[in-house]
């Protein structure tokens, strides 16, 4: 039709989903003592659709208490530590990877939560620190077609306390 706009999605509150994500912490540098009183350390994280897969890492980031920035991905595969996952990486490691087995397959800063199609009861992996190796589990608990009023992304339960981010911190 001439003249016809392009139909483009809209991002207007009324349009943009809230989804519901536990965040675990699977592996990582955590002492004996620390997972003795601290057996599962999760942290609940709302963040909206339209939002981007680095902004999801800053929540991660602070929700767990972090104070030193690492390299970090996430990846969606069979498990989180699955050698075959897609890749969403930082914007320098895209074009680097691009020659390795498994390269990345997106952009933390260009991959909405919406633009991923995930489902209620998914799950997707969060490898953060690719020295101390801190592995994370993250669960699609819900989503929502109404989104409340308010600032997201933002963690709305926790369950154990923070791990130090290096495990010498814990003596």
């Amino acid at each position: 039709m001439a003249g016809a706009k392009k139909e483009t999605k809209s991002t207007s509150p009324e349009q943009v989903r809230l989804y519901t994500l536990e965040v675990f912490i699977i592996g990582g540098p955590l002492t004996e003592k620390f997972v003795k009183k601290n057996p599962v350390v999760s942290r609940t994280i709302k963040i909206r659709g339209d939002q981007f897969l680095q902004d999801l890492h800053s929540a991660i980031f602070d929700a767990f208490d972090r104070w030193e920035e690492h390299m970090y991905e996430f990846t969606f595969g069979k498990g989180p530590n699955d050698p075959k996952a897609k890749r969403f990486v930082l914007p320098h490691g895209f074009e680097i990877e691009q020659e390795q087995p498994n390269p990345p397959i997106g952009r933390v800063d260009e991959t909405t939560i919406e633009s991923l199609g995930l489902k209620v009861g998914d799950r997707f992996g969060y490898w953060f620190d690719f020295g101390d190796d801190w592995w994370h589990q993250i669960n699609v608990e819900a989503i929502e077609d109404k989104l409340p009023r308010g600032k997201f992304p933002k963690v709305t339960k926790r369950v154990g306390k923070s791990p130090p981010q290096y495990a010498e911190e814990d003596e």
